[in-house]
């Protein structure tokens, strides 16, 4: 089983979705040891904006291809993705515009566009300084409902959150909030093995 884990916060150590990503990394490795990982870290070595490439052998051609090769391999890909401004961080959506390709991914049809990525499970490691699920802040969520409409949109259906939500509202509550994700992370793997 081939595994993507993908880091988009730029935080680094401070990062909660990275140590969260790193977690679910973590237990499906243990779970199944003869998981392959490949790691990209979007803002150590951010992908430049998508623009069209007309040359094969360029360096963007290249770059491209070899970030769709790493996707259309993997079965599980974990991402780890903040919200930021309501919405995902540019790094992540530089990477999106490399694997969301019409003719690969997807395909215009007569009834519409078909997904052709399916099969593939995506477990994602999301952190938040408020709380987005509920509440008056619930319509302000870009980012999980972004992530699922594209992810449906290629044709990968099964879609799971890990959620660290209003870290920023007090330490002792971001402290509960990464217990909270960090316990729903066992539950996640166990679907793996």
């Amino acid at each position: 089983m081939n595994l993507l884990h993908l880091d988009a916060s730029p935080l680094g150590q401070h990062s909660v979705s990275r140590e969260l990503s790193a977690a679910i990394v973590d237990q499906l490795a243990q779970e199944g040891p003869s998981l392959q990982i490949t790691y990209r870290d979007l803002t150590a070595q951010p992908l430049p904006h998508w623009t069209p490439v007309f040359d094969a052998e360029s360096p963007a051609a290249q770059l491209g291809q070899q970030v769709m090769d790493e996707f259309q391999a993997a079965d599980v890909i974990v991402i780890g993705a903040p919200m930021y401004n309501f919405g995902i961080p540019s790094q992540l959506k530089a990477w999106i515009d490399r694997v969301v390709v019409a003719g690969q991914t997807f395909r215009y049809t007569e009834n519409g566009p078909q997904g052709l990525a399916n099969g593939k499970r995506v477990i994602v490691a999301s952190s938040r300084g408020g709380v987005y699920t509920s509440g008056p802040a619930a319509g302000f969520d870009f980012q999980e409902t972004y992530l699922r409409t594209i992810l449906g949109f290629i044709g990968i259906t099964d879609v799971e959150f890990v959620r660290a939500e209003g870290v920023n509202i007090s330490a002792e509550h971001k402290v509960k909030a990464i217990a909270s994700a960090r316990d729903s992370i066992g539950s996640l793997a166990t679907k793996a093995a």
